[in-house]
């Protein structure tokens, strides 16, 4: 049995809702709603972005975006370690993938132009779960920003 399924079962109270065994995709989803309420302040753009984005890596609708969220949201919720998301996508996915994640972790922090400390701990946390490189980080980072403000200017 999968380690996160067993984790997740054990902390679950009996007679809850049943969540999907967590994929590469609900992992980065889950990390990202962690992200995003990190600074309690779970803001709609936030959660735009967090759709926008599964969208962009995994090929969906907006609906289809906004389920995936929805339930990544009860996934974050119901696990105690962000570092529990960063090891399933390292096992489940290539590096290209885990590169993508952390672009898509660091365009969250980014979201509202401010790097909380919480949320930075949270995406540096899933760097290590993920097997990438302090570098990795910088360098996504760096494309969230150039991405963020070549939208802002668009706009």
């Amino acid at each position: 049995m999968p380690m996160l399924k067993k984790l997740l079962q054990a902390i679950r109270p009996k007679g809850t809702v049943v969540l999907p065994d967590p994929d590469a995709e609900l992992a980065l989803g889950a990390l990202m709603v962690r992200v995003a309420q990190s600074d309690r302040e779970y803001q709609l753009e936030e959660i735009s972005l967090i759709d926008r984005i599964l969208a962009r890596l995994y090929q969906h609708n907006a609906i289809e975006a906004a389920k995936v969220r929805a339930t990544c949201e009860k996934l974050q919720a119901a696990a105690p370690e962000s570092d529990t998301f960063g090891q399933l996508i390292r096992e489940t996915t290539g590096l290209e993938e885990r590169l993508a994640a952390m672009d898509a972790l660091w365009e969250v922090v980014l979201a509202d132009n401010k790097e909380h400390p919480g949320e930075v701990t949270i995406v540096e946390e899933a760097r290590i779960a993920m097997g990438l490189s302090a570098a990795d980080s910088k360098a996504a980072r760096t494309k969230a920003k150039a991405k963020i403000s070549s939208q802002s200017e668009e706009s």
